[in-house]
Formats: structure tokens, C-alpha cells, sequence
């Protein structure tokens, strides 16, 4: 029989050094070495040098010397370097800066990657406070308004493919399938999602889909707002929803999307 083109191509070093990424991708707080080897069923000496190259070429760092290992921002710095992320930031970014502007609040822009929902672009609100989530996070997939958008606008086949590559983040809620379906339908019926944040109190998650090319789905915009009680007068919720989806559709079509004629073009300002 001929051998698996994975077994006679395997790079043992590769392997283990992938290992250990993938291993720190998971942990929330990191791993000191004894950890790290016992988590990957190796012993420490099997792993350190590849560690300590890790560490010199910038993927991982130990912050203090007894401090344990974790994942630096560096792969997410190359994934950015790819053109089609690099573009889509690019074109985003005078965008969201309107979007923070108008509505008073912080925005950001995430998309669907290795499982994950990652922020791949963010604006704070130009008020004296903000709240924003931090370039590089990851989100949940089904349990935020963003993750809610991505899902949304995919085929039955790509959703599908979506949930089963999921990897939860910390702090991630178990969702129920039919109450997941249900909510994604009240999605696309809507054209946005709209939901309080679970882990953060007072912060109400709106985000609206940008398309693409072929009305392909390529990220979500997300306003994580926070409603002011002293009075001073700034953009409801209503409010922001309409500009929201002005600017989201301005962007989808600097994307290549093609507007259907009977859609509504609310915000048609270039």
C-alpha cells in the first residue's frame, strides 16, 4: 500500500514546533515549560530548544523569567501581511473612522479565521472614554453579534463547515443548535445583529455584514455601545443601526459588491 504523502513528507521538528503554537493558541494564560511538556505528552528536553527558537524568532515570549510562555501577536502580524486581509483593513479603516466619529462610540471589524472570530481592525470612539476590544483578539463564534453575521449570510455547507472547525474562546457559552438557527435567521431577516454583551454589563453588541464580490460574506462590523447617563445628547441605538448600515454598504461596495436594484440604500454618501 502506498504510504500516507503525510507520513513520508513529515518534518518531526516542524511538527513539534506547530505543536507547541497550536498548544499556547489554546491556553488562556499560558504554559511554563513543565507544562507546556506535559500537555504535548513529551518530556522538557525533547521540547526546550525548540522553544527557545520559538522565543528568539519572535512567535512566543516569556514576559519575566519565571513567567510562563505565551503567543505573541507575531502571526497575526503575518496573516495581515496576506493581500486580500491587508486590502479589506485598508479600504475598512477611513470607514470605521467615520463610523466612530458619527456614533460617538468605538467599532471594530472581525472575520471568520482557523475557527475563530478574529478583530482585525479597530477604531475608538473619539469621546474621552471607550470601550474596544483589543487587534488580534479572538471572539466567540455563537455567542456574539459578530459571529451571529458571519454565520448568517453562509451557505448551509460553509455554516456547517464553520461550527464544525469551531475552537470556543475563553468564556464562550455553549449555545443550543435550534436556538442558534433561529437567532441567525432573525439575522438575515433583519440585515444586522443586535444583542447585550455576556460578559461585559451596560454594552449592547450591534454589528452589521460586509460583502463582498459575488455578495460573499468577508467580515462583520461590530459597535460595542455604551449608553451615557449624564444627559449629553449622542446617537441612539436606533440611530447608530442607520448609520451602520450606510457605511457597511458603502464598504461592501468599494469590496466589489454589486447592490441588488430593490435593496434599500440608506447612507448613500461616497
Amino acid at each position: 500500500m502506498e504510504p500516507k504523502t503525510a507520513n513520508r513528507y513529515s518534518a518531526p521538528a516542524l511538527e513539534k514546533g506547530l505543536d507547541i503554537l497550536e498548544a499556547l493558541a489554546h491556553s488562556e494564560s499560558g504554559y511554563t515549560l513543565n507544562e507546556l511538556a506535559q500537555t504535548l505528552g513529551r518530556n522538557v528536553n525533547e521540547i526546550f530548544r525548540m522553544v527557545m527558537t520559538l522565543q528568539h524568532r519572535g512567535f512566543i515570549h516569556q514576559p519575566d523569567p519565571d513567567d510562563r510562555y505565551a503567543l505573541t501577536l507575531k502571526m497575526f502580524q503575518l496573516a495581515h501581511c496576506q493581500q486580500p486581509v491587508k486590502s479589506l483593513v485598508q479600504v475598512a479603516l477611513p470607514l470605521l473612522r467615520e463610523l466612530a466619529e458619527r456614533s460617538r462610540q468605538s467599532c471594530h471589524l472581525s472575520l471568520y479565521r482557523g475557527g475563530r472570530v478574529v478583530i482585525i481592525a479597530q477604531m475608538d470612539s473619539p469621546e474621552r472614554w471607550s470601550f474596544g476590544l483589543k487587534l488580534g483578539e479572538a471572539m466567540g463564534l455563537t455567542d456574539t453579534s459578530s459571529g451571529h453575521v458571519l454565520l448568517a449570510y453562509q451557505d448551509e455547507v460553509e455554516r456547517t463547515r464553520m461550527l464544525s472547525n469551531h475552537i470556543q474562546v475563553d468564556g464562550e457559552l455553549q449555545m443550543d443548535p435550534g436556538e442558534l438557527f433561529s437567532i441567525l435567521k432573525d439575522v438575515r431577516t433583519n440585515g444586522y445583529a443586535s444583542m447585550p454583551s455576556i460578559q461585559i454589563g451596560g454594552v449592547t453588541n450591534i454589528a452589521f455584514p460586509v460583502f463582498g464580490n459575488g455578495g460573499r460574506v468577508l467580515a462583520a462590523v461590530n459597535v460595542p455601545h455604551i449608553a451615557r447617563i449624564d444627559g449629553v445628547p449622542r446617537p441612539d441605538i436606533t440611530q447608530i443601526k442607520d448609520i451602520m448600515a450606510g457605511i457597511c454598504m458603502r464598504l461592501s461596495t468599494r469590496l466589489g459588491y454589486d447592490i441588488p436594484q430593490d435593496a434599500a440604500r440608506p447612507d448613500s454618501a461616497a
